[in-house]
């Protein structure tokens, strides 16, 4: 016999059968008068579309002057070989369904769901955390967003961080929500306004109230700055602190709070600052106005603005925050949206507010 690859390199018996023909000078129309074979079921062989069977085997063996158990190991170790290549694609192919479906890595990078090499398990912990029975079922959080085809990963991401707002909101015990206590509510809060230190009372505040409050870090390319929705008939706000600064902070706490407040019942996820007023819906202008309403008194702000344009100086932004009981850096902030103050001016007063809620956050990242 020529040379003959060892059985163990999961060759197909095709390959071996060509090469053996060709150190013969024989055609596959030799081969099949030999062994008294129809040609097409030689051809088939060859081209791996029929199994070598005993049969087959010994009258290959005959032909080549090998043996029977050389032919049928061939063929054996050639379909485990497919077989375990197919399991393998189909693998890629579930895991990039789900890779499609939610940021995977992220989730995996923040505890969200458990890591595993094994694509059953990972499929089982997409399964957990979107509470769906398969994969193929839609999940659904508050606002009843469904992952499709048409959503692209920034939609998939803010669903994911959706679904965690939801499960961190379920583990707190807040007290029964009465609507009708909502302006006492933000009066209180209000009074937390002028400093900084009043802030980690603020979780607090909102369970004694009747509502969740909840940190999530955005997920990449989300720019997430906040979200207002519902659990268990009780509202929540949800904020990823992605400006950590003292007057993003209570722009953005209380825009979502504008949103219960006006009682807008739909869920609403806010990009505040990467976004153009004419692309805001009714509702987003509504909870804008009224968190600068709640912030600072339009007419009192804008008397400040043209007494004081075009210099702004600490003592003047510091005398009128406290006239207004609010924290400078408030004032600060709403003069760069305005545009009458540069962005990189008093920045001393724009405190991080991070470091304060730092117990509320979550940010259990094992990885």
């Amino acid at each position: 016999m020529s040379k003959m690859i060892h059985p163990a390199r999961a060759t197909a018996p095709g390959r071996i059968i060509l090469r053996e023909l060709e150190a013969r000078g024989w055609s596959q129309k030799d081969l099949a008068v030999i062994m008294g074979r129809p040609e097409q079921t030689i051809s088939e062989i060859i081209r791996a579309k029929k199994q070598v069977t005993a049969e087959t085997a010994r009258q290959l063996a005959k032909a080549f002057g090998t043996s029977p158990d050389f032919w049928l190991n061939l063929e054996m170790l050639y379909q485990l070989h497919q077989a375990k290549k197919e399991n393998h694609e189909t693998e890629i192919e579930r895991r990039s369904k789900l890779f499609h479906l939610a940021p995977i890595h992220e989730m995996n990078r923040r505890g969200w769901i458990r890591s595993s090499e094994s694509i059953d398990d990972l499929e089982q912990e997409y399964c957990r955390f979107f509470q769906v029975h398969t994969v193929d079922q839609q999940p659904r959080v508050a606002v009843r967003c469904r992952v499709s085809e048409e959503r692209g990963p920034a939609d998939r991401a803010i669903i994911a961080w959706v679904r965690r707002v939801e499960q961190l909101a379920a583990g707190q015990k807040p007290s029964p929500f009465l609507a009708d206590q909502m302006p006492q509510f933000v009066n209180h809060l209000l009074a937390f306004t002028s400093d900084e230190t009043k802030i980690p009372t603020i979780p607090t505040l909102f369970l004694e109230f009747g509502l969740h409050f909840v940190i999530i870090p955005h997920l990449p390319k989300t720019y997430l700055d906040g979200a207002a929705l519902w659990v268990n008939n009780h509202p929540v706000v949800a904020l990823s602190l992605r400006y950590d600064r003292i007057d993003a902070f209570w722009f953005t706490l209380l825009h979502e709070l504008g949103h219960i407040y006006l009682k807008h019942k739909q869920m609403h996820v806010d990009q505040l600052f990467d976004r153009e007023i004419q692309d805001l819906g009714k509702e987003e202008i509504a909870a804008n106005i009224q968190a600068t309403k709640w912030l600072l008194p339009e007419e009192d702000l804008q008397e400040f603005i043209e007494c004081r344009r075009p210099r702004f100086s600490r003592l003047s932004i510091e005398r009128f925050a406290a006239e207004q009981d609010r924290h400078p850096g408030i004032v600060i902030g709403q003069l760069m949206h305005r545009g009458e103050l540069k962005y990189s001016h008093l920045r001393e007063y724009l405190v991080k507010v991070r470091p304060l809620l730092k117990k509320w956050e979550d940010v259990s990242y094992p990885n």
